[in-house]
C-alpha cells in the first residue's frame, strides 16, 4: 500500500492515535483563555525543555540540514548553527517574556506604546510569518515521505520519464568541466538549471499527504490547546531526537560495507575518497554560492535580531512557572536543537557519499535513504521514521498554530467584540488555528523547494524587530516611530514585492530578468578517488570532441590520487531580482518567480552594476538593507516626534526590571511594590540616567552566559575538526 509494507502503515496510526488522545485529555482542562493559549502558566523545567526544542525544531531542520550541506558541503551545516553563538543572548532575552506578564507578544504593543492598533498589526505580520514556517514544515515533511515512497524508473509513467532524463542531462553537465563543454551544452545547462527537472516521483501525492497531516494537527492542536501542544512537544521531542540518531549507525555500516572499512577511520577514508575536497570548505567555494563567510556573518546577525520578536518565544517562555524555569528551559532546548543540527550534518554527509550519484534533489536525499537503509529490516522502521518526521513537523505546527491564534484573537478579534465570554474567545481561537493550517498549506503549495523558504523565513520578522528591540531597551522610541517603522518596512519588504509582479509585464520584462555572470574560476585540490574518475570521464568527451573536429584546449592527464590538480568552474547564472529564481513558461518564455526584490533593483538603477557581483553578495547587500531600514526609521521618526507618556514608561520599564515569581499572590504583591516606587530597580541601570535601560549583569546571567557560550564554542570545535578530518591527507 502506497510502497510500504503494512508494518509500516501500523506504526504510523499508532502514533496518529496517541497525539489524538493527547489532544482529547487536555480539552478538558481548559476554563479560560490563559489555560487555553498558556497552559495555565504550569510548566517546569523538563517539559518546557522539549517545548523549546520541538518549536524550534521542525521537519524542515533535518531535512533542511541535509538539502543544504548536499547543495554546500560542509558549509551547509550554517543552516541551523547561525546562531549557536546567540545562546548567551537567549540566556538573558528569555526572562523578559515571563517579566512582561502577558497573555501574547501583541499586547507588548499595546503595552509599551499605547496601541491596540500597532498590536493587532503585529498579530496580522506575524500570524503571516507562523503560516510560513508550517509551510515550510509541511513543505520539507512531504518531500521527504514521498522520497521514502517513490516510484522505481520502470514504474514511471511516460511525462515522468521524459522529466527524469532531463535530469540525467542536467547531472551529466554538472559534473562536466566546464572547459570541456561546447557553447550549446553551456547554454542547456543554463536552461535546464532554470527548468530543474525533477528525479524523484512518488506513489503519494505530495499535496493529499500534506491535507491529511494538516487534518489530524488541527483536531488535536486546536482541541487541546498549548497544553496538549506542550505535552506532544515533550513525546515528540524524544522522537527528533531519534530521528536525528537513526539514519547514522545504518549509513555509517552500508558505507564500511561497500568500501571495505571499518569503524570511524573507515568513514573518515570513504569522505576523503568519495566527496571532493571542496566539501569540506566550511565558508563555501567557487562551486558552493549559496553560503559564503559574509552571507553568514549578515544572516547570523539578523537571526539573532529577528528571533527575540517571534511571537512564539513569549509562548515558550510565557508559559513558565517562574523565569528561572523560562530561561533553563529555553536556552537548554535551543542548545539541544545546536547539538542536533551537528548529528545532521553528520548523517547528511554519510547521505551524500551513498546516494550524491543517485538522488538528483536533494529534497528527496533524507527520504530515499531512510527507505533504502531502513526498509530492508522489514521492522516498521520506515514507519516509524515516517512517524518521526510528522512528530518534527508537528511539534511545531501546532504550538505556532496556537499562538498565531492567540494573538488573531487577543489582540484583534477581541477589541472588534469586547464583550464575549471566555469560552467564546476559545472558540474563536480555535477557528483561528483552522484559518493558520490552511495558510500554511496555502505557503506549502506555493514555494518551489526548502531553501528558498528557509531564506524568507530568516528575513521575515525584521518587519517588527526595530519596534521590539527599541521599544524593550530604548526610552526614547515612540509610538509614531514604531507605527512609521513597521509599516514602511510592510509595505516595501512586502506589499510591494508580492504585488508588483502582479502588474502585467512585470515578471516578463527583460530588465528584471537580469542575472550574475556566470564567473569562471579555477581552484587547485589534491586529488582523491572521485576525482580520478571524473577525470577518467573528463578525457574520454575530450576525445570525443576531438574525434568530432571540436578543439578544447590540450588533452587532460589521468589523475592519481593524492595528486594536485586544477579545476575549472562556472558559477551559476542565479536571478538578482527573483526571489525563486527565472522560469520557463510552457511556450518557453523566460519570466520572474515569487517575490521581486525591490532593494536590489533600487540599488542596481542608482547605478550599481549587481550582474558584477557574486550572488551571495547580492544577497548580502539585500540582508543588509532590510536589517538597517526599520531601525533607522525607527530612531529618526522618534527623535522628531513627541515624546510618550512618562509615567507609563516608568510602569513598563519598572515591570521589566520585576523577577517573575511562581506565586501568583506574592508576584502580585512585589508588581504593586514596583508601581508604587518606578525607580526601585534604577540602581540596576548599567548607563544611569540616561534613557537607555540595559541592567547590569548578576551572577546568574553571568554564569549562564559562561556556561552556553563554552557549548557553542564546543560545537563550532567539532564543527571545525569534522572539516578536517574530511580535508587532511588521502
Amino acid at each position: 500500500m502506497l510502497g510500504l509494507p503494512w508494518i509500516d502503515i501500523t506504526t504510523i496510526l499508532l502514533y496518529f492515535v496517541a497525539v489524538i488522545v493527547i489532544g482529547i485529555y487536555a480539552s478538558r482542562r481548559i476554563t479560560n483563555q490563559e489555560d487555553y493559549f498558556l497552559g495555565g502558566r504550569r510548566f517546569g523545567k523538563f517539559v518546557q525543555t522539549f517545548a523549546a526544542f520541538g518549536q524550534g525544531t521542525s521537519a524542515e531542520s533535518a531535512v533542511g540540514t541535509t538539502v543544504l550541506v548536499a547543495r554546500n558541503g560542509m558549509a551547509g551545516i550554517w543552516q541551523n548553527l547561525t546562531s549557536v553563538l546567540g545562546l548567551p543572548i537567549y540566556w538573558i532575552t528569555s526572562i523578559w517574556y515571563r517579566r512582561m506578564r502577558l497573555l501574547t507578544l501583541g499586547d507588548f504593543f499595546e503595552d509599551r506604546f499605547n496601541s491596540r492598533g500597532l498590536a493587532a498589526l503585529y498579530a496580522l505580520i506575524s500570524s503571516g510569518f507562523f503560516m510560513l514556517v508550517i509551510g515550510l514544515g509541511f513543505t520539507a515533511m512531504a518531500k521527504t515521505i514521498t522520497g521514502i515512497t517513490a516510484k522505481p524508473v520502470s514504474a514511471l509513467s511516460f511525462e515522468e520519464r521524459a522529466v527524469y532524463d532531463r535530469a540525467l542531462e542536467l547531472e551529466k553537465l554538472e559534473n562536466t568541466d566546464s572547459a570541456l563543454l561546447t557553447e550549446a551544452e553551456k547554454a542547456q545547462l543554463d536552461r535546464l538549471r532554470i527548468e530543474n527537472p525533477r528525479k524523484e516521483f512518488s506513489h503519494i501525492d505530495e499535496k493529499i499527504l500534506i491535507w491529511i497531516v494538516a487534518v489530524i494537527v488541527m483536531i488535536y492542536a486546536v482541541m487541546g490547546g498549548l497544553e496538549a501542544a506542550f505535552l506532544t512537544d515533550t513525546l515528540q521531542g524524544i522522537f527528533i531526537l531519534i530521528l536525528s540518531l537513526f539514519l547514522l549507525p545504518f549509513a555509517a555500516v552500508k558505507i564500511n560495507m561497500l568500501t571495505g572499512g571499518s569503524g570511524l577511520q573507515g568513514l573518515v577514508d570513504a569522505a576523503r575518497s568519495q566527496l571532493p575536497q571542496v566539501s569540506f570548505e566550511i565558508w563555501g567555494s567557487p562551486a558552493l554560492v549559496d553560503f559564503t563567510w559574509y552571507y553568514i556573518i549578515a544572516i547570523l546577525i539578523m537571526n539573532q535580531i529577528n528571533v527575540a520578536v517571534q511571537a512564539n518565544q513569549l509562548t515558550a517562555c510565557g508559559s513558565a512557572k517562574d523565569e528561572y524555569t523560562a530561561r533553563f528551559g529555553f536556552t537548554t532546548g535551543i542548545y539541544i536543537k545546536r547539538i542536533s543540527t551537528l548529528l545532521w550534518g553528520i548523517s547528511a554527509f554519510l547521505l551524500v557519499i551513498l546516494y550524491s550519484g543517485v538522488v538528483k534533489n536533494p529534497d528527496y536525499l533524507w527520504g530515499h535513504a531512510s527507505r533504502d537503509l531502513l526498509g530492508s529490516a522489514g521492522m516498521g522502521l520506515v514507519g516509524l521514521m515516517i512517524a518521526c518526521l510528522m512528530s518534527a513537523l508537528m511539534s511545531t505546527a501546532d504550538a505556532l498554530m496556537l499562538t498565531a491564534a492567540s494573538l488573531m484573537t487577543h489582540n484583534f478579534f477581541r477589541p472588534l467584540f469586547p464583550r464575549l465570554s471566555e469560552r467564546g474567545y476559545v472558540w474563536a481561537g480555535r477557528v483561528f488555528g483552522f484559518l493558520v493550517i490552511l495558510g500554511g498549506v496555502a505557503f506549502a503549495s506555493w514555494f518551489d523547494n526548502v531553501f528558498q523558504m528557509l531564506k524568507m523565513l530568516w528575513e521575515f520578522n525584521i518587519i517588527m524587530a526595530a519596534a521590539f528591540w527599541l521599544g524593550i531597551k530604548w526610552r526614547g522610541a515612540t509610538r509614531i516611530g514604531a507605527w512609521y517603522s513597521m509599516v514602511s518596512a510592510l509595505i516595501f519588504f512586502g506589499i510591494l514585492q508580492m504585488t508588483v509582479p502582479l502588474i502585467p509585464g512585470v515578471k516578463t520584462h527583460p530588465y528584471l530578468a537580469k542575472t550574475v555572470e556566470s564567473i569562471h574560476v579555477e581552484r587547485t585540490y589534491r586529488a582523491r578517488q572521485i576525482d580520478v574518475e571524473q577525470r577518467g570521464e573528463d578525457i574520454v568527451r575530450w576525445d570525443c570532441l576531438h574525434e568530432a573536429g571540436i578543439v578544447r584546449g590540450e588533452r587532460p592527464l589521468p589523475l592519481k590520487v593524492g595528486e594536485f590538480f586544477s579545476k575549472s568552474y562556472d558559477t551559476p547564472k542565479n536571478s538578482i531580482f527573483w526571489n525563486q529564481g527565472l522560469k520557463y513558461d510552457a511556450d518557453g518564455n523566460l519570466y520572474g518567480s515569487g517575490l521581486l526584490s525591490l532593494e536590489l533593483v533600487v540599488v542596481d538603477l542608482l547605478g550599481f552594476d549587481l550582474s558584477k557581483n557574486p550572488h551571495a553578495l547580492n544577497e548580502t547587500i539585500r540582508v543588509i538593507i532590510r536589517l538597517s531600514m526599520p531601525f533607522l526609521v525607527l530612531i529618526i521618526v522618534s527623535l522628531l516626534s513627541q515624546p510618550d507618556d512618562k509615567k507609563r514608561l516608568d510602569r513598563f520599564f519598572v515591570k521589566m526590571k520585576t523577577p517573575a515569581l511562581a506565586d501568583r499572590q506574592a508576584d502580585a504583591q512585589e508588581m504593586a511594590l514596583s508601581y508604587a516606587q518606578p525607580n526601585r530597580f534604577d540602581y540596576k541601570k548599567m548607563f544611569p540616567n540616561s534613557s537607555w535601560e540595559f541592567e547590569k549583569f548578576e551572577k546568574t546571567d553571568i554564569l549562564g552566559m559562561i556556561v552556553f557560550t563554552i557549548g557553542g564554542l564546543v560545537i563550532l570545535a567539532v564543527l571545525y575538526g569534522l572539516a578536517q578530518l574530511g580535508v587532511g591527507g588521502v
